[in-house]
């Protein structure tokens, strides 16, 4: 019994030490395979777990105007830091002394604190000490040259962190249009020239760096050979001339501030190739200051009112429906149809008058009687016309945010026996100011409608990449004939002693257009009332090289409030102003002004950047 007992207790022991056995040449095997086959895999695992590649970002491209001003660009500014650790002694100990001196010229602290803050970061084996925050280019510069520093990344411990912050140099002036790109998680916001011309034009292409970890939440470069530079956006041009859109904001600000309007806008365009030379837009703010909140000219509709008079003008007289000298009479300045009754803004009316005078004066009563008379048969020709002429089509600008223009079409949602009546003075129609802008500048064009131009050219450095050229809309609005008519006409309105901007005119300055006062918040009854006054045309009348509109949203009700004396006189100043400070030609020698810029410009680009970090 006695000896089963210690059988059965050996071969548990031995079961026991067997396991223990195994499980030790396990673990032998295991710390075999880690030290001689598995170490490097380990190693480079724990080395990737402390390093990253971190993206560089491009340096954005600069937007210009066409007299080479800067209106957009990218502001570097630098944070420094320093590694003492990768300095041998000797060489630490022996320049100390002038990188101190040299730190209290660039900074405030005195060399003696340098010194003793220096010393102290290397003793502790601090690899990350912080020397100075928001330099800017020549600063950067400067302190590349200081000792220790000047060794270069590698072995002067040099590290930089460079941001690079968007600054408009002309701000306020056309800063909509400008706009900006800005991203905000998996979504963009596009603005502007900015926005439009983003993607592989301004944007540049990212670089990347090898980064390492030194300690929790900082990271430090490592090596050059570890590095992809990032490639710079290029340069946009725009058709902006700097001094016009100087010219155009600080008319639309007096005239606002003037009347307490709401908001205004004004363009400019350049007729012969529909070149924007200026675009403002200013709002009231909730602090009575007027500044650029939305780009209204491309994205606000509005009844246009009396300036739509020209549309139904050429559109009545290419159907041969009138001609001018047809006479219109509407007893006591009123014309009723159905149940609605259109009044003329003179009292009492002006009798029986031709087309041509009716135009000058801006006779709403005449036009209603010319399209519905001429029209109500067949409402849709009036409209065809309109539409013939691309006035139903947005202008398909790369500006983000145009609105289309909505004119409505017969048997459509809205329409009634009174719409032809309504539509021939501007109302039940809506259109933005700049498409109003592009119809008259056809007109100044001798029919020819141009796209609006916004982009004279994308560079690089001094090279040309693209050249923009002038889009044809349409090759002729309408016939020779028409256009002679009308361009008369929009003189007279302006030179005749009865016309509605008479008060502009000028005789050493010709000036051509038509005024417009449309009502809004009609529908909500009279004591809602409000107006919206502007002015479109084109000067000189007698070789028209620039077209303008001013829109003005309801200016105070209690002073002047028609187009002729709110919108008009701007126009005027901005016309006379034009022509006393600015040459004709806005583009200059390009080549030669931007291989000045490049010299004169205080950002950096990458390429200079790079040649900076290389220096040993």
């Amino acid at each position: 019994m006695k000896q089963n007992e210690t059988q059965q207790i050996m071969i548990r022991i031995y079961a026991v030490a067997g396991i223990l056995f195994l499980f030790a040449l396990g673990v032998f095997y295991r710390l075999a395979t880690v030290q001689f086959v598995e170490r490097e895999e380990l190693e480079q695992s724990a080395l990737n777990q402390n390093r990253k590649m971190e993206t560089l970002e491009a340096k954005r491209g600069n937007i210009y105007s066409v007299d080479g001003a800067l209106l957009a660009t990218s502001v570097p500014s630098y944070h420094i830091y320093f590694d003492p650790t990768v300095i041998k002694e000797e060489s630490f100990n022996a320049e100390l002394r002038g990188l101190a001196d040299s730190l209290a010229g660039l900074t405030t602290k005195p060399s003696s604190y340098w010194v003793n803050y220096l010393r102290k970061a290397r003793s502790s084996g601090d690899r990350y000490v912080r020397i100075a925050r928001d330099l800017d280019y020549r600063q950067y510069v400067r302190l590349n040259e200081f000792p220790i520093f000047e060794k270069g990344r590698g072995r002067g411990g040099l590290i930089v962190d460079m941001n690079i912050a968007r600054k408009k140099p002309l701000s306020p002036l056309a800063d909509r249009l400008i706009g900006y790109y800005k991203e905000t998680g998996a979504d963009e916001i596009r603005v502007g020239i900015e926005g439009a011309f983003n993607d592989q034009v301004l944007e540049g292409k990212p670089g990347l760096q090898e980064v390492q970890r030194i300690q929790k939440g900082l990271w430090k470069p490592v090596g050059l050979d570890n590095r992809i530079e990032p490639e710079d956006g290029k340069d946009v041009v725009t058709t902006l001339n700097s001094n016009i859109q100087d010219i155009a904001h600080q008319a639309l600000n007096s005239v606002l501030t003037r009347y307490k309007a709401e908001k205004g806008t004004v363009i400019v365009m350049d007729v012969k190739s529909g070149a924007i030379r200026a675009m403002s837009n200013l709002t009231n703010s909730s602090d009575g200051v007027y500044t650029e909140q939305l780009n209204d000219a491309v994205g606000a509709l509005y009844e246009p009112g009396s300036t739509f008079k020209l549309m139904s003008l050429v559109a009545a007289l290419e159907d041969r429906k009138v001609d001018t000298t047809t006479v219109f009479h509407a007893p006591y300045g009123h014309y009723k149809i159905y149940d609605r009754i259109i009044r003329d803004s003179r009292h009492g009316g002006y009798g029986a008058i031709s087309l041509a005078t009716a135009f000058t004066v801006s006779s709403n009563t005449a036009f209603a009687e010319m399209i519905h008379e001429g029209y109500k048969e067949n409402p849709q020709a009036y409209v065809n016309r309109l539409y013939s002429m691309k006035l139903h089509q947005p202008l398909d600008i790369p500006i983000a945010g145009e609105a289309s223009p909505k004119i409505r079409y017969p048997g459509e949602k809205g329409w009634s026996g009174v719409s032809l009546a309504f539509m021939s003075h501007g109302y039940e129609v809506s259109m933005t100011p700049l498409q109003v802008l592009s119809y008259y500048n056809a007109i100044a064009n001798d029919g020819v409608y141009l796209k609006p131009q916004f982009i004279e050219q994308i560079r690089r450095g001094n090279q040309i990449e693209k050249q923009f050229k002038p889009e044809v809309v349409h090759p002729s609005i309408a016939s020779k004939a028409t256009l002679r008519k009308v361009q008369r006409l929009l003189r007279d309105v302006v030179e005749k002693p009865f016309g509605t901007a008479h008060k502009l005119y000028d005789p050493y300055f010709s000036m051509a257009g038509k005024t417009g006062t449309s009502q809004v918040g009609y529908q909500k009854g009279k004591d809602e009332v409000d107006y919206v006054s502007s002015f479109a045309g084109y000067f000189p009348a007698d070789d028209p090289q620039y077209s303008c509109i001013v829109v003005v949203h309801r200016p105070d009700k209690n002073d002047k409030i028609y187009g002729a004396d709110v919108a008009g006189p701007v126009f005027k100043s901005i016309a006379q102003k034009i022509y006393a400070t600015s040459p004709r030609k806005e583009v200059i020698q390009l080549d030669k002004q931007f291989a000045l810029l490049n010299v004169l410009s205080p950002s950096v680009t990458s390429a200079e950047s790079k040649k900076l970090r290389d220096r040993r």
